[in-house]
């Protein structure tokens, strides 16, 4: 509020000056950009085909946005450290695979032999394996860039390419097939009308939005994100918190490679192929900046809601899919330009 005197000797109160609110408009925008978007998108596709909002087709939508998500909420803690990785489809297969191995006990295709082989280690043991083999891949990534200081974009290019071939050399490229329905439950069943993997995915979404917004953890996560010599200073580990993200990355991913196996009912040496570009563009669509140390996993949430529904209505109205790449690609850009406007808008 500002005191500005007027010709008649009297003093009158103004409000706040209009460029402030611009900023506070625009700020506000930001936030809830996401959510906006995800309406316009949901009221467009309905408009073009009434079956878009039908029971059958919202729960297909999320549970293909189960898998990816669990990947985006792991990416969500990278990102917020300033960091990156582009290795989460390719370790997202290496744990598939070996699930799939540990789960039938044998690296070979075994489709021929059915579901009736006894020969496996069981669904925990696969879950297990699947989990390990994430987290290893993530806490190797993450000490190369710490320790190492190797940037991290280097790090996860390389491990993109590396748990690639971990996969090819375990199936000796082949797939892994024929599941029991203990373990493919996991990636088809439903709980009432609600598939597994989406209580998976969801419940996951809701432990990492407690453990970012209300420990300790979490807030030096923000903390060494927004500047981590700051952070240093303040005496937190930043090497130790900066891997503890990709072990974390790991894990989701590991996870998200056993129920996209048990989904498939099958573990493909392909699999999680192009999966970075989804996923990342769904945390940083949600509002997770690049820069490090503003986001949540509520938002990558939104984010990631909004890529399956643009993809979705896409493939719905008969669109070509080489044109749902470009459209994604499109947002990402949109979205990170409108994320570094509001940022710059802020400064002023």
């Amino acid at each position: 509020m500002t005191d500005i005197q007027n010709p008649s000797g009297e003093k009158r109160k103004h409000d706040e000056p209009f460029a402030e609110r611009e900023t506070n408009y625009i700020d506000l925008l930001g936030r809830f950009a996401p959510v906006i978007f995800l309406l316009v998108l949901i009221v467009i596709f309905y408009a073009l085909n009434p079956r878009f909002l039908s029971q059958r087709n919202i729960f297909n939508v999320l549970r293909q946005v189960s898998i990816t998500g669990l990947l985006a909420i792991g990416m969500t803690f990278v990102i917020l450290t300033a960091g990156i990785d582009l290795s989460v489809g390719s370790l997202l297969a290496f744990s598939g695979i070996v699930a799939a191995g540990v789960a039938k006990g044998t690296r070979t295709n075994t489709l021929s032999l059915g579901t009736t082989e006894e020969s496996g280690y069981g669904v925990l043991a696969a879950i297990l394996a699947a989990i390990t083999i994430g987290m290893l891949g993530g806490l190797v990534q993450g000490a190369a860039t710490t320790k190492f200081k190797i940037p991290p974009f280097v790090v996860t290019l390389g491990g993109l390419s590396a748990f690639r071939g971990a996969t090819l050399l375990f199936s000796n490229g082949g797939p892994i097939s024929g599941f029991n329905d203990a373990f493919t439950e996991w990636g088809q069943g439903e709980i009432g009308p609600v598939p597994i993997p989406v209580i998976i995915f969801l419940g996951f979404a809701v432990v990492a939005h407690i453990v970012l917004r209300y420990t300790q953890y979490g807030r030096h996560v923000y903390a060494v994100g927004g500047n981590p010599e700051a952070a240093r200073l303040s005496g937190l580990n930043v090497g130790l918190i900066t891997t503890s993200v990709y072990v974390i990355q790991g894990f989701f991913a590991g996870l998200g490679g056993f129920v996209l196996a048990a989904r498939l009912n099958s573990a493909e040496a392909v699999a999680g192929t192009g999966f970075e570009l989804t996923v990342i563009a769904s945390v940083v669509i949600g509002g997770t900046s690049l820069f490090g140390g503003e986001g949540s996993v509520l938002g990558t949430v939104i984010g990631s809601l909004l890529i399956g529904v643009l993809i979705n209505g896409l493939v719905l109205n008969n669109v070509n899919p080489y044109v749902q790449q470009v459209s994604i690609g499109i947002v990402i850009v949109i979205a990170v330009a409108f994320d570094t406007f509001v940022k710059s808008r802020r400064s002023i």
